[in-house]
């Protein structure tokens, strides 16, 4: 019997911790203050080659996603995404997407699979990125906004769920 409540209590810390960590969270004291700060120096290269520097997005609601495409969360999430773009992108809002992939996959997938936001090859270093802003695990797919003066607002482990969309844009 002793046996059986050590397992149920396994199993519901284990759920807990499942569900707690498919839940969005705001932006964590543990996430050092300079890697938010030093995220606005990076450029990364689009994966046709054209930079994509960080601080020409800087003063509008910026959600970053990283993401890959050998994820099917991730690439489940990528339309919403697009149209989440495309309906806000006049309203000081951006989207910018980092594949923690290869240049070349990336490529292919985005040539059946077109995005309007810009994507930037984050590559393996975009893993320690995330890891940097909050993600612990370096799970994928993980999000971050940053409010429009650069702020660290919002990160969230999992894929993003419309409802999210909808939070973050009442944070700017």
């Amino acid at each position: 019997m002793l046996y059986g409540g050590a397992a149920a209590a396994a199993a519901l810390a284990g759920a807990g911790a499942a569900w707690w960590k498919l839940q969005p969270h705001d932006a964590a004291p543990e996430v050092p203050l300079k890697a938010a700060q030093d995220f606005w120096s990076m450029s990364f290269d689009s994966p046709d080659g054209k930079p994509v520097p960080m601080a020409g997005f800087r003063g509008k609601l910026l959600l970053v996603n990283f993401w890959a495409t050998w994820c099917p969360p991730c690439i489940e999430e990528l339309p919403l995404l697009d149209f989440f773009y495309q309906e806000n992108k006049d309203k000081n809002l951006q989207v910018v997407g980092l594949a923690i992939d290869q240049p070349s996959a990336v490529r292919t997938w985005l040539q059946t699979r077109p995005l309007n936001f810009p994507v930037g090859m984050a590559g393996l270093a975009g893993t320690e990125l995330s890891k940097s802003l909050g993600n612990r695990t370096g799970s994928l797919p993980f999000t971050v906004v940053f409010g429009t003066s650069g702020q660290l607002l919002h990160r969230k482990i999992g894929k993003v769920l419309p409802e999210d969309l909808v939070q973050w844009t009442q944070l700017s």
